[in-house]
């Protein structure tokens, strides 16, 4: 398995630019954002992590020696920087994991599982979702109404409608890939939503249409939805991490 690790934002709602620092080198209980990551794929070995960098690469290429990296130049979206990988990811044939960069409270157990759901049911792609009981600024997974255990779509919350605000299934960020397939509807990928992003939640929606088999597994751990893109997030995640310890 491979994994690939998006860290190439600015950061602009936790002040990166001004402070001269990338968000994913930001630190929560003393470690930056993307240690945590790297820790919850370390089933996944070193030479198989690509992290995909942009703004002020060069210091978070220092600061992780040893791994592969992959240059996002332009901000285009999620779909794009998966896209920038594929040069690092060659030939290869397999599952390939993508996650966020800026997620601290991702648990490795929750990734062993989502892939071990993904194997068992020989899907094509597996999403990681998360429930909550509040309103959160983050793409919904929404289920056919008929059959609730059936996925249609990952709307983001710009896009979604009154009603689709009202979901509380949640997309962590965090999805399993036939790395083949991901690759090549990543080539299908359209920006025409509210961002003009090429967002790689619509592959999903691009494999619906491929018949290829897609699945959710839902989270156990309530913490994998809680992302950092402000200085509140960051101190919400400090807190987390200071009653776990």
């Amino acid at each position: 398995m491979k994994a690939i690790i998006l860290a190439a934002g600015k950061g602009k709602r936790i002040n990166s630019e001004e402070e001269n620092i990338p968000k994913h080198l930001r630190k929560v209980a003393g470690k930056p954002l993307l240690q945590y990551v790297l820790d919850a794929v370390n089933f996944i070995g070193k030479e198989d992590i690509i992290i995909v960098v942009g703004f002020l690469k060069e210091k978070i290429m220092d600061a992780f020696p040893g791994y592969n990296f992959a240059v996002q130049d332009e901000i285009l979206g999620t779909g794009h920087a998966v896209k920038c990988a594929k040069s690092k990811v060659g030939d290869y044939k397999g599952d390939v994991l993508v996650l966020l960069g800026d997620t601290p409270l991702l648990e490795k157990s929750s990734l062993e599982k989502l892939t071990q759901y993904h194997q068992e049911n020989k899907n094509q792609c597996t999403i990681l979702s998360c429930q909550a009981d509040k309103h959160m600024p983050l793409g919904r997974i929404v289920r056919d109404e008929k059959d609730c255990e059936k996925f249609c779509a990952i709307v983001e919350e710009k896009d979604c409608t009154p009603e689709q605000k009202n979901i509380r299934e949640y997309n962590t960020g965090v999805m399993l890939f036939d790395s083949e397939k991901l690759f090549e509807e990543l080539e299908n990928l359209k920006n025409n939503n509210k961002s003009s992003e090429y967002y790689l939640t619509d592959v999903p929606s691009l494999f619906i249409e491929k018949n290829y088999k897609i699945g959710v597994y839902k989270s156990e751990n309530s913490n994998d939805i809680h992302g950092v893109n402000t200085v509140e997030d960051l101190q919400a995640a400090e807190k987390i991490l200071a009653e776990k310890s």
